[in-house]
């Protein structure tokens, strides 16, 4: 008998164990939580503004357009324990996703990273673009060598950056007219292209090739970098991603109109944008209500697209969530917060819409 008790006490302390050694073992998965809340017509931690025009004149306002961030956990080289995942799973303003949704197997975690920083500048330049657009301010857009096919014939001749001044002798205006002028030959004919790389004016000759379909190509992606008329800086760090976009062309015209947007209301929201002010959706919703809720805001900007998303967050039901799809909408919005009339028309989600 005191042999089978010291037994079945053995194999209960194993087991203990082996569950108590199973419950620290990483496991694949990533935490989302609330993450900051930052004024885009504020200033930052160091008395800057977030937003600075510098070329034109520009206000200072009173009210809030925040952007509202996730903050994550875990992730490869520091993933979390089960414990951690199963009280997150738990709680009412974390979530719980695959690490392959922000990680996938098969990019680094640098890599991940530099596409985050760059798709916080690109968010930048096109809420630049769309807030200036939305204003009629006219700008001009310069055809960009935005990147080099490997092997191809600019490869080592052009360079990523590079601004397309002209094509044999004339002047491009965008990346259309560029890509038009190099293709109107025959292929395996030169083409020179006016380049300014750092500053200076070159002269590049390339021999084109044939792109499959008979059209001369060099083997360049051209992108549209626009050309501003003044300059806008951003002061913001460790943050990534483009969802911040929307509030950004907003935080812009803010700084620009002499009367403001807001009128002093506290308004949050996140979304992504393009040149043309089409907002985009984005993830994270629920926690971003929550950092807007805890930060005082009293509306919250939301692409239409993840509508669904703001019935599962925590802070569902203490703000005004009201849906955008272009930036002509969310100007819409703050004009019916800022004057008091109108609001009970604009558009919320709807469960199932």
């Amino acid at each position: 008998m005191l042999r089978r008790a010291k037994t079945l006490i053995t194999a209960v302390a194993l087991l203990v164990g082996i569950a108590l050694g199973a419950a620290f073992l990483p496991v694949p998965y990533l935490v989302a939580s609330p993450g900051i809340s930052l004024n885009t017509i504020g200033d930052d931690a160091d008395g800057d503004p977030v937003i600075a025009i510098d070329g034109r004149e520009s206000y200072r306002h009173d009210g809030d357009l925040a952007m509202v961030t996730v903050q994550y956990a875990g992730g490869p080289g520091r993933r979390m324990d089960i414990l951690t995942v199963i009280s997150a799973w738990l709680s009412p303003t974390q979530s719980v996703l695959p690490e392959a949704a922000l990680f996938p197997p098969d990019r680094s975690a640098e890599e991940v990273s530099e596409s985050q920083t760059m798709a916080m500048d690109e968010s930048q330049t096109a809420a630049v673009a769309a807030a200036l657009g939305e204003m009629g301010v006219e700008y001009d857009l310069r055809p960009v060598v935005a990147a080099i096919t490997e092997d191809a014939p600019a490869e080592g001749r052009l360079k990523a950056g590079d601004v397309v001044l002209e094509v044999d002798g004339e002047k491009v205006a965008d990346k259309g007219e560029a890509a038009e002028r190099v293709g109107d030959r025959e292929p395996g004919d030169a083409v020179e292209l006016t380049v300014e790389r750092e500053g200076e004016k070159k002269d590049v000759e390339v021999t084109t090739e044939d792109d499959g379909e008979g059209k001369a190509v060099v083997g360049i992606m051209i992108a549209d970098d626009p050309d501003f008329p003044f300059d806008v800086d951003f002061q913001i760090e460790n943050v990534g991603g483009p969802s911040a976009g929307l509030m950004f062309a907003l935080g812009i015209m803010d700084r620009l109109d002499p009367e403001g947007l807001t009128g002093g209301a506290d308004v949050a929201g996140t979304g992504t944008i393009d040149a043309e002010g089409t907002v985009g959706g984005v993830s994270g919703v629920a926690q971003k209500m929550v950092s807007a809720r805890d930060e005082g805001a009293e509306y919250f900007l939301v692409p239409a697209e993840s509508c669904p998303q703001t019935f599962e967050s925590a802070a569902a039901g203490d703000m005004e969530v009201l849906k955008v799809e272009e930036l002509g909408d969310a100007l819409t919005a703050l004009e019916a917060i800022k004057s008091g009339e109108g609001l009970s028309d604009l558009p919320r989600c709807e469960p199932g819409g």
